[in-house]
């Protein structure tokens, strides 16, 4: 792949995934107008990579708000441990089993059925983004007025040092969901979901991007062997793929999805605080639409 491709790739991913407007979709969008297979083995070796660059981008920026909440004592850390390891269970009860679901129903039970054979159908990117942007755009309206709501605080409370249990574990699900979806960003349904069950934006934000980092070697391990499986079926066809030049390709994207993840922290933090995540709703509308029309094009 030529290197300004990854270049290109590489700051789209590294500053659309840390904000809630769908990395994937945004990626996707771009290796399509580029002409490239965004559900090929080398494609999806390439994201693994830049989702790795983003891993260490958001440890570096997140490591003293996590040491100073889930670090300074051992009854913080258990919190911390309880609530992560909850939200995780939850996040593979939902994801996993919704995976097959759909690789079942949209392959009809083919043997070789993969969900990333799905990862390049714009049509499904902007429903998903469409239903994201709905849930970001309700919570940030909801947080932005100040709305209460009885039940929600009766059901999970407000907790005076970290989410709860309960929020934990909506946040988890909720990451389940969207974890099968390319365009349904995990940081805006997790962070929204947060917020509607009555955690700060702080700690929704802090929480949400921890289950992040859980998460990651999990999915860098899935889509290496996917990556190694197809190797090997492509050298016994006589056709095999180029490792090598592909990991070459996908470290020097990694390294600048970490700087460009970085300056998108920045910019998302600034507007947590500002009070505009609504905004990031309206985002995924329009981009909804634009992935629609692209679609309806052809891409």
């Amino acid at each position: 792949m030529p290197i300004l491709k990854v270049i290109l790739l590489a700051i789209v991913q590294g500053l659309a995934e840390l904000l809630p407007v769908s990395s994937s979709a945004h990626v996707v969008v771009a290796e399509k107008l580029m002409g490239l297979d965004p559900s090929s083995p080398q494609m999806t070796l390439l994201l693994v990579m830049l989702h790795t660059g983003t891993m260490f981008a958001v440890i570096v920026y997140f490591w003293k708000q996590w040491k100073d909440a889930y670090f300074t004592s051992a009854e913080n850390f258990k919190r911390f441990l309880v609530n992560m390891i909850w939200a995780t269970v939850l996040t593979g009860a939902v994801g996993y089993p919704l995976k097959k679901v759909i690789e079942k129903v949209m392959f009809h039970g083919a043997e070789k059925a993969e969900l990333e054979l799905l990862f390049s159908r714009l049509d499904l990117i902007a429903y998903a983004l469409f239903a994201a942007g709905l849930l970001i755009l309700f919570a940030g309206l909801r947080e932005r007025g100040k709305e209460e709501f009885a039940e929600y605080r009766t059901n999970f409370g407000r907790s005076s040092d970290e989410i709860t249990l309960g929020q934990a574990g909506i946040m988890g699900a909720v990451q389940g969901l969207a974890l099968p979806f390319r365009g349904f960003s995990r940081s805006g349904t997790t962070i929204s979901a947060g917020l509607l069950v009555g955690a700060s934006r702080e700690r929704a934000d802090r929480f949400s991007f921890a289950m992040a980092v859980v998460l990651t070697p999990a999915v860098i391990a899935a889509e290496a062997h996917r990556l190694l499986k197809a190797a090997h079926e492509a050298s016994a066809t006589g056709a095999p793929i180029d490792l090598h030049a592909s990991l070459t390709s996908s470290l020097i994207g990694m390294v600048l999805s970490f700087f460009a993840g970085l300056a998108a922290l920045k910019w998302l933090s600034a507007w947590l605080e500002g009070g505009k995540w609504y905004l990031f709703g309206i985002y995924c509308l329009i981009a909804s639409v634009v992935v629609f029309l692209l679609h309806h094009h052809g891409y």
